[in-house]
């Protein structure tokens, strides 16, 4: 992984998401599409208020037979690390690898909210890893 490159310049914008009222049968069906292995959670306007993942909704599954029409407000991570798109990748990486979080989103500040651009996971990271050696 190269050392100076930012965020911006190793991760294509774009991110796959769900408002806090969906369901997790709803996100978790989502994820199954998508492959991918979390949502970012969006407010109304587009603004970052959690993450759901799939081992989120797993730990509802085992715990609880009516866990299909629960929503994802009440099962969602609400402390995600963030970063700009304008981080170092090496910055990012050590973010990530100091906590228990798979994946770090990438917001950009609008008017005093933080919008999610895109989503860089530890399958990202090594990727680069490998491309650069």
């Amino acid at each position: 992984m190269k050392k100076g490159r930012t965020v911006l310049q190793a991760k294509r914008f774009g991110i796959h998401s769900c408002s806090a009222n969906t369901s997790l049968l709803a996100a978790i069906r989502t994820m199954v599409e998508e492959e991918v292995s979390s949502l970012v959670v969006e407010d109304h306007e587009g603004g970052l208020v959690g993450l759901i993942t799939r081992n989120d909704v797993l730990r509802v599954y085992m715990a609880q037979d009516r866990w299909a029409a629960q929503l994802v407000k009440d099962h969602m991570q609400r402390q995600i690390p963030v970063v700009s798109p304008q981080t170092l990748l090496i910055d990012a990486a050590r973010l990530m690898v100091g906590q228990p979080a798979r994946q770090v989103v990438v917001v950009m500040e609008d008017e005093g909210k933080q919008r999610p651009v895109a989503m860089l996971t530890d399958a990202d990271l090594a990727y680069h890893l490998v491309k650069s050696s």
